[in-house]
């Protein structure tokens, strides 16, 4: 909730102070003759390419930096609507949802009001429908709107991929290219909270208000009904490999006659630094067969399944997660010392870690191959 508050706060406080600069602008050229009149505190409705470009741009990156800087602590949420899609897929727990909303909300009403207090001129960044909108018009253009960002960032960060690392940036954009469309007609809300704390600073909320809420909410619903449309279809056979390492590139073997399912174009298994080791997406694996059937190798203290000095060092995870995870390298074993190293654990179960859109933030990252212990050694360089 902290995480949110705060990333929330800092995403919106930008965006509004660029805003500000942009509707000071605007009000100036309109004492000039040269520009429109704003009106209940809203976004600056003059036609004004440079404008509207300022105003999209500050909410873009705004979001863009933000979002980076909190994906590792909250996921970067900010937005009810987005909160909403990524519970509906499971992403999140309903009750983290729950209170990640309240966060938001808080963190909206906070930035509008030091926006407020600490820039001269009245508030101006409230979300208006202006060019001769109607009420339904707004309602779907913000419906489209969100249904963009939503779906970005399903696709780019909850769908986990060699580009996820990336994903803020793309998520910045998508809100940057509806900004560009929707600032003009509706302000651009696209986020509940980012229209409702505007307008519980100014005292002021239009008879429209609720289409900054139900717009989003259905973009939401759109953008996961479309998601879960090409994961039923099993997108990953339309452009099989595409997030495999060179390695697992080299040993796929694709017949695009009978492949038509998420397994046809699954990860093939590899080899790990052993000659006799493979892994895949399940566990390490005897080298010799690539059928998924086979018993994973039995890792423990009282097994030695790794030939001397070879040992696992990278381990490829499921669902396109590129070069994969790497494993702790082994420690410097004296010829005097045992024949082999053992292996403490293999891949945690899905059930303590989950590599797609359900898992959730802070979910604990297994300790592939676990420690690496040598019998009767002293602790070397941090490994046992």
């Amino acid at each position: 909730m902290v995480g949110e508050l705060v990333g929330t706060f800092l995403f919106l406080f930008f965006a509004f102070a660029a805003t500000q600069v942009a509707n000071a602008a605007a009000a100036a050229a309109n004492a000039n003759g040269n520009g429109a009149q704003t009106s209940n505190g809203g976004i600056s409705q003059s036609p004004n390419a440079s404008t509207l470009l300022y105003i999209s741009l500050a909410f873009g990156f705004s979001l863009a930096v933000n979002a980076w800087v909190f994906f590792r602590i909250t996921g970067g949420l900010f937005n009810p609507a987005v909160t909403l899609a990524l519970a509906l897929i499971g992403a999140v727990p309903w009750i983290r949802a729950g209170l990640v909303f309240i966060a938001q909300i808080v963190g909206s009403i906070a930035a509008s009001a030091v926006v407020s207090g600490l820039f001269p001129g009245p508030l101006n960044v409230a979300t208006n429908l202006g060019g001769g909108t109607t009420i339904v018009q707004g309602l779907f253009i913000e419906m489209f709107l969100t249904a963009l960002l939503v779906f970005t960032i399903l696709m780019l960060a909850a769908e986990k991929h060699k580009g996820t690392f990336l994903a803020p940036v793309g998520i910045g954009l998508s809100l940057f290219v509806a900004e560009m469309a929707g600032v003009y007609y509706t302000g651009g809300s696209l986020n509940p909270a980012r229209s409702f704390g505007v307008n519980v600073i100014l005292g002021y909320f239009p008879g429209y208000h609720w289409i900054y809420w139900l717009g989003p909410f259905l973009g939401a619903l759109l953008a996961v009904g479309f998601y879960r449309f090409v994961k039923m279809l099993e997108y990953e056979t339309a452009n099989p490999g595409q997030d495999f390492n060179e390695k697992e590139a080299e040993v796929f073997e694709f017949d695009e006659e009978n492949a038509a399912t998420g397994a046809d174009v699954s990860r093939p298994t590899v080899g790990v630094a052993s000659p006799q080791l493979g892994a895949d997406e399940d566990a390490l694996r005897s080298i010799g067969s690539r059928d998924s059937a086979a018993s994973p190798l039995a890792l423990g203290p009282s097994s030695s399944p790794v030939v001397q000095g070879q040992v696992p060092t990278t381990l490829s995870g499921p669902n396109g997660n590129g070069s994969g995870r790497v494993a702790p390298l082994a420690p410097t074993v004296s010829p005097t010392g045992p024949s082999a190293l053992s292996l403490d654990k293999t891949r945690a179960s899905d059930a303590s870690y989950r590599d797609g859109p359900a898992a959730e933030a802070g979910a604990q990252v297994p300790r592939i191959g676990g420690d690496y212990r040598v019998s009767g050694a002293s602790t070397l360089g941090g490994l046992r």
